[in-house]
């Protein structure tokens, strides 16, 4: 999700799972409309997307500068088992799992029907049905409505980002998870789904039918000045080699902003290609699995002395922070902006007897610095709210781009 958010979402499509455990990394809610997710299996993470996944001992990471949070975790056969006893008493598996995994502390772990897994991988090549709303959950336990994609069900009918959601096809749901309410807001194309809403004191009601959404991930746009804007809103399949090529595509020498703000996350392997545009290979990231290390590196070749600069937000999450923490560790970019959400830890998703699917934590990533990112995000090098772009175009300024 964009801003304050929470679903777990989906990487791999159900097949995946019988080619053996995979990684989510990215953590998206869009609400009835999209949610890249950020994830990766093997297969796609060693060489598919430029980046290499290698293995980097079994010993427990080493503890970075700055402490990670504490992050709740649930048993992998405790979920199995309830949901085995469940589905063998006529019950629901997948809510017997879901409650386990609500008992343990695990803020990120949801589990999921096989036809919500399946649903998720359209979001991976930019495609989704829904209303067009992402939303986020407040501090209040309201869901408020983040932002509405132009030219959807949702814009059409009026709605407007801050709007409060209070109830989905007469579920209440004040106090409800984020990917709860996504639940709720899923459905076929074609298929109504009624929302009432509240906006300055007033009431609404309004009956949408979903439709089948596409959103592009990369867009690039060009400043005077010789200044190239590359705007990635999520790390969907092909991302990473469209900033490549828009890189590529940049005139000699002009200076590079990687638009990062919103970014709600995506495929780990599309995150590793789009650093790669701009590394010459080595460490994008560490990750850990119950305490096994392992690592992922750029490819080579990548611009390494063009100007960049990374604008972050609030809303920059998961995969998005993966990218920013490497280059700003490494030294080659400046990140303008406010603090990242802190999205930083690891789910594997793990097959339930009854055909469902848990999402479980399992570790936490860092960035080549050895920093955790989970709950305190990304300090921008150069703070600024509004007038990013032009603080930006200072720094770049700074660093020889531009009369």
């Amino acid at each position: 999700m964009l801003g304050l958010p929470s679903i777990a979402a989906f990487c791999l499509r159900p097949r995946d799972l019988r080619r053996g455990a995979a990684l989510t990394l990215a953590f998206v809610a869009a609400v009835g409309a999209a949610a890249g997710t950020g994830c990766w299996d093997r297969a796609d993470a060693v060489g598919a997307a430029g980046g290499t996944l290698a293995a980097a001992g079994t010993q427990p990471p080493a503890a970075g500068p700055e402490a990670p949070r504490d992050t709740g975790t649930a048993d992998r056969e405790a979920v199995a088992r309830a949901a085995a006893e469940a589905a063998a008493e006529g019950k629901s598996g997948k809510k017997a799992a879901q409650e386990v995994v609500s008992r343990s502390g695990d803020r990120w772990g949801m589990v999921y029907d096989q036809g919500e897994y399946a649903a998720f991988t359209d979001d991976l090549d930019g495609r989704w049905t829904g209303v067009g709303l992402w939303i986020e959950s407040r501090r209040d336990d309201r869901i408020a409505v983040e932002r509405v994609q132009p030219g959807s069900p949702a814009a059409r009918s009026g709605l407007r980002a801050g709007d409060r959601l209070l109830s989905v096809d007469g579920h209440d749901v004040t106090g409800l998870r984020v990917c709860d309410v996504i639940a709720l807001l899923r459905g076929g194309a074609g298929t109504p789904v009624v929302l009432r809403l509240t906006r300055d004191g007033a009431d609404l009601t309004e009956t949408l039918r979903r439709e089948q959404l596409h959103t592009e991930p990369v867009t690039v746009r060009e400043l005077p000045g010789g200044i190239t804007v590359i705007k990635v809103a999520s790390f969907s399949r092909g991302s990473g080699e469209q900033v490549r090529a828009a890189v590529r595509a940049a005139p000699p020498g002009a200076g590079v902003m990687l638009d990062l703000r919103g970014n709600p996350g995506g495929l780990v392997t599309e995150a590793v290609t789009a650093a790669s545009a701009f590394l010459d290979g080595g460490l994008v990231a560490t990750y850990d699995v119950r305490g096994a290390q392992r690592a992922l590196y750029a490819s080579p070749g990548g611009d390494t002395a063009r100007p960049l600069v990374a604008l972050v937000d609030g809303g920059t999450m998961s995969a998005a922070e993966l990218v920013t923490g490497a280059l700003q560790d490494r030294g080659r970019a400046v990140a303008v902006g406010t603090r990242t959400f802190g999205k930083g830890s690891v789910q594997m998703p793990t097959p339930l007897p009854d055909g469902s699917v848990a999402e479980l934590t399992v570790g936490t990533y860092r960035t080549p610095a050895g920093r955790s990112l989970d709950g305190s995000g990304i300090t921008p090098d150069l703070a600024a709210g509004d007038g990013v772009e032009e603080r930006a175009r200072t720094v770049l300024g700074g660093l020889g781009v531009g009369p």
